[in-house]
C-alpha cells in the first residue's frame, strides 16, 4: 500500500505532464490562477480541495494497513505456498502488458533523446553552464536526501513501533504536505520568509526546507517498510543485556532499516534533481540545476541544447534505479 499511495500522491500534484499534454487537473488550474492572479482566492479553494482528496487517500491507506505485524521470532517456519503453472499461453499473455508499457516508457524517450544528441553533435557538450548545473544538482540532492533521511526516522519508528491515532494523524500530515503542487509550497516559504524571516529569501536553507516538506514521505514510507521488519524483540533483547533504548534502537532496528533507510535516501536523490517548481522559486539568484536549465531551453524550443541536461539526469538516475531493484529483489528474497 506504501507505494500505492506515494503514485497516488505524486499524480495528484504532477504538473509538467498534464500541462505538455493539455490535460486539465487541480494543479494545472492551480498553475493557472497563480499565473494570472498571483495567490488568488480561487488557486487557494482548488488547493485545499486537493488537500482533501489526499486525506481520503491516506484514510484509504491507513484503513487498510491496520496493526499487522511483519517479523516475528520463534520456532517453526512459514507456510510453504502452492505454486500454480499458468501455461505458456497465458505466460506471454501476462507479460505482453509490462513489455508495452516499457516500450513506451524508456523506448520513445530513449530514441528522442538520442536523436537530439546525434543532431547537435560534440558542441552541445560545450556548454559551460552545463558542468555547474551538474555540481549544483549534485550538492542540492546529496544534502536533501540525507537531511530528509535523518529527519524521516523518528516519525518512521514511532508509526511502527507506537501505532496510534495521534502518531498516525502526525505522520498523515506529511502526506498532506507532500499532496500539493510545488508552486504552492515554494508561495507558502516566500510569504512566510518575507514577512517574518526575509534573511531566509532565496537561499539554500529555504530550499532545502521545501523539500523536506514536498518530499519527506518518500523516505518515511521506505523506512516504516524497513524498520516493520524488524522484530521488536531483538531491541527488546538489546535493552535486557543493558543497552539503552537509543543505544538499543541504534544497534539492532536501525541496522536492519538500513536497506529501507538507503532506497528512501535514493527516492529523495531522484525526486530533488528532477525538482523544478519549487527550485525556481526559491534558490539563490544564479543557481541553476539540470531540471532548471532543461526546461529553460525547453521552453526556448531549443530541445538540441537542452538534451544534454537530460541525459545526465537519465544518467544520474540509473545506478540509484539499480539500487531500488537490489533493494527490492533482497527484499523479496530472490
Amino acid at each position: 500500500m506504501g507505494g500505492s499511495l506515494l503514485i497516488a500522491l505524486h499524480l495528484l500534484a504532477e504538473y509538467g505532464l498534464y500541462a505538455m499534454i493539455r490535460f486539465d487537473t487541480f494543479t494545472t488550474a492551480i498553475f493557472d490562477q497563480f499565473q494570472s492572479t498571483f495567490n488568488g482566492p480561487a488557486a487557494n479553494m482548488l488547493a485545499g480541495v486537493l488537500a482533501l482528496c489526499c486525506l481520503g487517500l491516506l484514510l484509504v491507506e491507513a484503513t487498510s494497513r491496520g496493526y499487522h505485524r511483519y517479523a516475528r521470532v520463534g520456532s517453526g517456519t512459514p507456510r510453504r505456498q502452492t505454486i500454480y503453472s499458468m501455461g505458456t499461453s497465458l505466460t506471454l499473455l501476462c507479460l505482453l502488458l509490462p513489455l508495452l508499457i516499457t516500450t513506451l516508457s524508456l523506448g520513445v524517450p530513449f530514441i528522442t533523446l538520442v536523436r537530439w544528441l546525434f543532431i547537435g553533435g560534440i558542441d552541445i557538450w560545450l556548454n559551460p553552464e552545463l558542468l555547474p548545473a551538474l555540481k549544483q544538482t549534485l550538492g542540492l540532492a546529496l544534502s536533501g536526501a540525507v537531511i530528509i533521511t535523518l529527519c524521516a526516522i523518528p516519525m518512521a519508528w514511532l508509526s511502527v513501533r507506537y501505532p496510534g491515532r495521534l502518531h498516525r494523524a502526525m505522520e498523515g500530515c506529511y502526506y498532506v504536505t507532500s499532496s500539493l503542487p510545488g508552486i504552492v509550497v515554494a508561495l507558502a516559504l516566500v510569504t512566510i520568509t518575507i514577512r517574518i524571516a526575509r534573511p531566509l529569501y532565496q537561499t539554500e536553507f529555504t530550499v532545502l526546507l521545501a523539500y523536506l516538506l514536498m518530499f519527506t514521505p518518500r523516505a518515511l514510507i521506505s523506512l516504516r517498510a524497513g524498520i516493520a521488519q524488524a522484530p521488536v524483540e531483538l531491541e527488546n533483547v538489546a535493552r535486557s543485556l543493558g543497552r539503552t533504548p537509543t543505544q538499543a534502537m541504534l544497534s539492532t532496528t536501525l541496522r536492519l532499516a538500513a536497506p529501507g533507510a538507503a532506497a528512501g535516501a535514493a527516492l529523495v536523490f531522484l525526486a530533488i534533481s528532477n525538482e523544478l517548481t519549487a527550485t525556481l522559486l526559491l534558490a539563490p539568484n544564479g543557481t541553476r540545476t539540470l531540471a532548471t536549465g532543461f526546461w529553460a531551453l525547453t521552453s526556448e524550443i531549443d530541445y538540441v541544447a537542452a538534451a544534454p541536461y537530460a541525459f545526465l539526469m537519465v544518467a544520474l538516475s540509473l545506478p540509484l534505479t539499480w539500487l531500488l531493484y537490489s533493494q527490492s529483489q533482497r527484499t523479496a528474497g530472490l
